[in-house]
């Protein structure tokens, strides 16, 4: 104990050195001097509510009691009580501003973090003019200084924000904070802590559950406990949700079998009931701190904060890949772009994959942590990050960001007063910050014939670049969702075994527009004589039978089904819309008809088993008059004709 106090009393001595050497008070109370250093004494013991008492009691006696009010001063620098702390530290400065020269320094960082930015460039550019400085606080009051100069000019340029809290449902006097979202915004999860402070007891430590709301007319319902195994008597908190809320990662600390003092790790919903959390080990957790992750909406990447070696600073951003077999790759630093010398938490990669939104302490802002956001280029590498803004940025640290699908309306979570806690708020978004938006497909798959729920497998291409977005199997009930971002054209199927496959295509190439969720009731049809299905995905050149290369997935998707289904024969059947002549239309729809025939043979299918023929404008399902209409008309079928079993 005595090691202890020796260390404590050096710390004290080396921000205050005048406290222990000198003998001159600016005091002549005997009675403020003694309760003073009672004071000192319960502040050397770190009993800092006992030595705020003796301090203002000094203070009380004699309001010039220079020692008292910087010691009052620093007290509530360390409780981060910013604005009572340079309220002391200006007084201290009034009665003597010679005296102790480093001041300067604390009393511009209790300014800074109050929001009075003026006030803290002043303070910092006094103490940057003096010699024999602290190297390290020389470099910190250069930085905060660039904060001021940037929160300075920030302020005469507000941006919109508008918060309004999402309602009881979820917002109760305990802390409400670390928000997640579906892609659909059905669904909200959320950190809550249950406050010893609003207990009967304040014995009874603090506890960190999930909890979670569902939207209904507009309305969070009241939330939930997530319950076990996921809730358990230790903390769990900053979570991810996947896109469509089956399964999520979140950050658990002091764990039984942990790598390090705080790991990352898995569970999935089966039917409303999450399972025992998986540790996700290595590569991606470590001996060091790996927290806070984000997991994108086709789920192959994962983002986190980490303090391992190899970053830039105290906690950098990095992010790890799913390989063919679902394991984690190794996690890549995000770069010095993003990453600085100091600390960078809380990544949220929004469900268009490519734009990132995270906190960080160490580039120009408001002070503490602002949120910034940066976008992935196509040689993955990041845009300069811009900061958000003010007032969505203040001299309070801002983090936990999360922002629906459509890009539009974002959460966040804030401390607006002392009775309610932190509570979750939303805000819209302005334009210049906004993500690109993504669309939403939400399907069931059954049977055609009898209706029964059918698990099935789904893959989402990219037409455009002939990438698969995101492969992946329904539940239980059939159903999926999938995101679809927008300045693509995409391409959906759905396929089971003893099944023909559906197919879809959404055709958003350069468009950056909001799009309204689709709702699809999926129907498969098995394996029989005389069922059809649609080619949605198949293309060809304008007023031409060459197949365009967006064509090649779901020929292949095709190829495989009657490599797979031996006994299969069928026929491939073309249709134009009404523009042109019909003899016209004839010949164009069967020549459509026999590339795809081609296209299969060339791929090792037998000839014996494909008939084609073209159907003009004979069976439309369009109305020929309207652009969809037509496009709808426009189509390639295949039908069963034989099936050999």
């Amino acid at each position: 104990m005595k090691i202890i106090v020796i260390v404590i009393i050096c710390l004290v001595t080396c921000t205050f050195p005048q406290l222990s050497f000198s003998q001159q008070f600016h005091t002549n109370s005997a009675k403020a001097l003694k309760i003073y250093k009672d004071g000192v004494r319960s502040y050397d013991y770190i009993d800092f509510y006992t030595a705020e008492r003796y301090f203002k009691q000094a203070i009380a006696i004699d309001n010039e009691f220079y020692e008292a009010h910087m010691m009052l001063g620093e007290l509530l620098l360390k409780q981060k009580r910013f604005s009572e702390s340079a309220l002391h530290y200006r007084n201290a400065v009034r009665i003597d501003s010679l005296f102790y020269m480093p001041v300067y320094f604390d009393l511009a960082t209790a300014e800074m973090m109050s929001g009075n930015y003026k006030k803290a460039l002043i303070y910092f550019n006094v103490y940057l003019e003096q010699d024999n400085m602290s190297e390290k606080n020389r470099i910190q009051a250069l930085k905060d200084a660039k904060n001021c100069e940037f929160a300075i000019e920030a302020m005469k340029n507000p941006v919109p924000f508008n918060p309004v809290s999402v309602g009881e449902g979820i917002n109760t006097t305990d802390d409400e904070y670390w928000p997640s979202i579906t892609a659909d915004g059905q669904t909200l999860m959320f950190t809550r802590q249950n406050n010893p402070r609003n207990k009967v007891s304040f014995n009874t430590p603090a506890q960190e559950d999930f909890y979670v709301s569902n939207l209904h007319n507009n309305i969070w319902q009241r939330a939930e406990n997530a319950g076990a195994p996921l809730n358990t008597r230790q903390n769990e908190g900053a979570q991810t949700l996947s896109s469509d809320g089956l399964y999520m990662y979140f950050t658990a600390c002091d764990r039984p079998g942990g790598l390090g003092s705080c790991d990352i790790y898995f569970s999935a919903n089966n039917e409303g009931k999450w399972s025992m959390p998986v540790n996700l080990g290595g590569p991606v957790n470590t001996q060091h701190w790996e927290s806070q992750p984000s997991v994108s909406a086709n789920g192959r990447m994962l983002f986190f904060s980490s303090s391992r070696p190899g970053g830039f600073g105290g906690k950098d951003i990095w992010y790890s890949v799913k390989n063919e077999m679902n394991r984690w790759k190794n996690p890549v630093n995000l770069g010095e772009v993003i990453n600085t010398d100091g600390d960078e938490m809380s990544p949220f990669i929004h469900f268009d994959g490519r734009t990132l939104y995270f906190s960080s302490n160490g580039k120009p802002g408001m002070g503490g942590f602002d949120i910034y956001f940066s976008r992935m280029k196509e040689d993955t590498t990041w845009t300069d990050p811009k900061n958000l803004g003010y007032p969505i940025n203040t001299y309070n640290d801002e983090t936990g960001l999360i922002i629906e699908s459509a890009g539009q309306k974002a959460y966040f979570s804030s401390r607006r007063d002392n009775v309610n806690g932190k509570d979750i708020f939303l805000f819209n978004l302005h334009k210049s910050i906004q993500p690109d938006p993504v669309a939403y497909l939400r399907g069931k798959v059954t049977d055609k014939e009898t209706g029964r729920l059918l698990k099935a497998n789904y893959e989402l291409l990219n037409l455009s670049t002939g990438k698969t977005v995101i492969s992946n199997s329904t539940d239980a009930g059939g159903n999926f969702l999938v995101c679809i971002p927008s300045g693509y054209n995409y391409g959906l199927n759905i396929s089971r075994s003893g099944y023909l496959f559906y197919s879809e295509n959404f055709m958003f190439e350069g468009q950056h527009t909001v799009v309204k969720p689709f709702l699809k009731q999926i129907r498969l049809s098995p394996l029989k004589v005389g069922e059809k299905m649609l080619l949605s995905n198949v293309f060809y050149e304008i007023d031409s039978y060459e197949l365009k290369k967006e064509s090649v997935a779901e020929l292949n998707k095709l190829t495989n089904l009657l490599k797979e289904n031996k006994e299969l024969a069928v026929e491939i059947g073309g249709y134009t819309d009404s523009t042109g002549a019909d003899n016209y239309n004839l010949v164009l729809s069967e020549k459509r008809a026999k590339s795809v025939v081609d296209y299969l043979i060339n791929n090792g299918i037998d000839s014996e088993r494909l008939k084609f023929k073209g159907y003009g404008n004979a069976s439309p399902i369009g109305d020929n008059v309207t652009f969809e209409g037509r496009k709808l008309n426009r189509r390639t079928e295949v039908q069963i004709i034989d099936n050999k079993k």
